[in-house]
């Protein structure tokens, strides 16, 4: 499908469109060089995110000397587009490290799950909880202990001694990339803060996000994958941040304000027919997993979905308008590849292989309650749940390879 977005040369000295929350009506901020207008957007999910390694594993066989100038990652999609980014080499040999690091994922090396430091987590929050907040109250950061997460980034990332990682920077200067963005939400001000590292690039600020020019370091991976609640927020520059999901509304934004012409964006939402969404998935009294799991569909994984809607409307809107009434409105072309399955009720097949304690704390929150604990699906880091995802993904890409093939070779019209 084909949205707009506006060209600088045509903005003089204020906004000519709608700076709503879509990414349709968003000015580009800068107008990439010719063949450098592809950007990949990688949406959050958690355990879900194996999905867009799948598809890329795809996409390299298919495209072995694609280029992908323009990343962008929110939450777990945040590690797979650094690692993209900081990889040195071609995207197929990064794909294949990537595909090589997920198969062999396991839940303990994201958070802790043995049982001492589980019921540790729980006992203090619990402590807080009754005691209203006095100052003998034990300090809780999340109900879970993301110090593998961190290892595992550091073993992979190889970030310097001040943080940075230094692959993102190397592939700039070469040319391979050309822009980094990473999406986080700033608990302090309510805002979504995207993270950019690249050359000749101008900054945007709206009501409830803004871009901030830096060198991507894994806290900035830390903060945006910081699943609320359950991660431990991440200290940054100026503030406390977590999950880039919750408040970013239109994650094709930052691609079109990096200059992308042609965005290839992977969702990790099955999208339900008529049938399926009138299913009732639970019996009874809705279980506290079935209402986490709708609250995190609505924050994190039907964003990309409005995006696409209203860069569709926004096309059908600016047809039917003579060019010279367009405003210097350009198209940008979508692509969304979306799964085949239900990772929801996928989840719930490999639920009796987690951690025996892990289980049994989730299904206290009711995941044996419904038939798609979308909450598990999240956190279920495991090799055979993990392995399926890829399998999935793959397939997913094999069926829209035509879709793909002509956004790759298409040449953007003004």
């Amino acid at each position: 499908m084909r949205g707009f977005f506006q060209s600088p040369a045509t903005r003089g000295g204020g906004e000519t469109v709608s700076t709503g929350m879509n990414a349709a009506t968003d000015t580009a901020a800068t107008t990439a060089p010719e063949g450098d207008d592809l950007a990949l957007v990688l949406v959050g999910g958690g355990a879900r995110a194996a999905y867009q390694v799948g598809f890329l594993r795809s996409l390299v066989r298919r495209h072995p000397d694609i280029r992908l100038p323009i990343i962008t990652g929110t939450s777990a999609g945040a590690i797979n587009a650094a690692y993209l980014a900081a990889r040195t080499g071609s995207v197929a040999e990064a794909v294949e490290e990537l595909e090589r690091l997920w198969s062999a994922q396991t839940v303990d090396q994201v958070f802790r799950v043995d049982s001492r430091s589980l019921f540790s987590h729980l006992l203090r929050w619990g402590i807080q909880l009754v005691s209203g907040g006095a100052p003998i109250s034990p300090h809780v950061q999340g109900l879970l202990d993301t110090a593998p997460l961190r290892m595992f980034l550091n073993r992979t990332l190889h970030p310097a001694e001040n943080g940075e990682i230094e692959g993102i920077a190397r592939n700039i200067e070469t040319g391979r990339l050309r822009a980094l963005a990473i999406t986080t939400s700033s608990y302090s001000t309510g805002q979504s803060v995207i993270w950019v590292q690249g050359g000749d690039i101008e900054d945007w600020e709206r009501p409830n996000r803004r871009s901030r020019k830096t060198a991507i370091t894994v806290d900035h991976i830390m903060a945006s994958s910081a699943l609320p609640l359950f991660f431990p927020a991440i200290r940054l520059d100026d503030g406390w941040y977590g999950d880039g999901g919750i408040r970013m509304v239109t994650p094709c934004s930052p691609a079109i304000h990096l200059g992308a012409r042609r965005i290839l964006a992977v969702s990790n939402r099955y999208r339900r027919t008529i049938q399926e969404a009138d299913r009732s998935l639970i019996r009874g009294y809705p279980p506290p997993a079935q209402i986490a799991g709708q609250l995190i569909q609505a924050m994190f994984l039907d964003d990309l979905d409005r995006d696409r809607l209203n860069l569709e409307r926004l096309n059908q809107l600016l047809e039917a308008l003579p060019p010279k009434r367009r405003r210097g409105l350009r198209p940008v072309e979508l692509v969304v590849i979306r799964p085949s399955r239900d990772f929801g009720r996928l989840a719930g097949e490999f639920e009796p292989r987690l951690p025996w304690f892990f289980r049994h704390l989730t299904r206290g929150l009711g995941s044996r309650e419904t038939a798609s604990p979308d909450l598990l699906s999240l956190l279920m880091f495991q090799t055979d749940y993990i392995a399926r995802l890829m399998e999935i993904g793959e397939a997913d890409a094999e069926a829209e390879a035509d879709r793909v093939s002509e956004l790759l070779d298409s040449q953007p019209s003004e």
